[in-house]
């Protein structure tokens, strides 16, 4: 397998930022009248509010209605309350350097807005490394469903045998195996290594995956 290209999540993968969203999501329904607790939500972040929305109240979406007012609070919240306390994962700028330095094509594919993706780019300290994104406007449904692992690939023209993808998420590797493409998971996402099994490499973080670089699925490029 040649390797052309790398598709990167964000949340979670680049940025420690799954227990703040977690949080962000409690807030939101509780001002909305819906008691949600923490424990109940964290396992399901890396899904979009397209799927955690009607997860705990059947006759909201996130398009329209109190559905909508719960997930507009809840970015709010990320963009005014949580963003500043966001720390970049280890090793997060090393490793984007490493793969541009191995001429691979960068692809964000984040189930993120495009305002808390710029955010969180900064927040992992390579916003003025990485300049293509597909995000939540880019598609139907968020992972773990593939529209959005799809449109990164369409937008950035990879063939997904050619490509893998950075993620954190159980919801990573389900959305890019529906695509074709796999995915080489870190724990910076708080996932043990049985929900990560889809993938074909874990580490703790993207520090490690520096130090074992040559090694790693990602020395495919030559």
């Amino acid at each position: 397998m040649i390797l052309d290209g790398v598709l990167l999540d964000i949340d979670g993968t680049f940025v420690l930022s799954n227990d703040a969203h977690a949080q962000a999501w409690v807030e939101a329904f509780t001002a909305y009248d819906y008691k949600i607790s923490f424990e109940q939500v964290r396992p399901l972040i890396g899904m979009g509010g397209d799927q955690i929305i009607p997860r705990f109240a059947p006759e909201l979406n996130d398009k329209e209605g109190t559905g909508k007012q719960i997930a507009d609070h809840r970015k709010k919240l990320i963009l005014t309350k949580f963003g500043s306390h966001l720390a970049p994962a280890p090793g997060a700028r090393e490793l984007v350097q490493k793969l541009k330095e191995h001429g691979l094509h960068l692809m964000v594919a984040s189930s993120a807005t495009s305002e808390e993706l710029e955010l969180l780019l900064k927040v992992a300290q390579i916003d003025d490394l990485v300049h293509e994104a597909t995000t939540s406007n880019d598609a139907e449904a968020s992972k773990p469903q593939p529209d959005i692992i799809e449109a990164a690939l369409s937008k950035a023209q990879l063939a997904p045998d050619r490509v893998i993808m950075l993620g954190d998420a159980p919801y990573d590797i389900e959305a890019a195996s529906k695509a074709g493409v796999s995915v080489i998971a870190f724990r910076t996402g708080g996932f043990s290594d049985e929900k990560l099994a889809g993938a074909i490499a874990i580490y703790d973080d993207p520090a490690e995956l520096v130090q074992h670089y040559h090694e790693s699925p990602l020395n495919q490029s030559a």
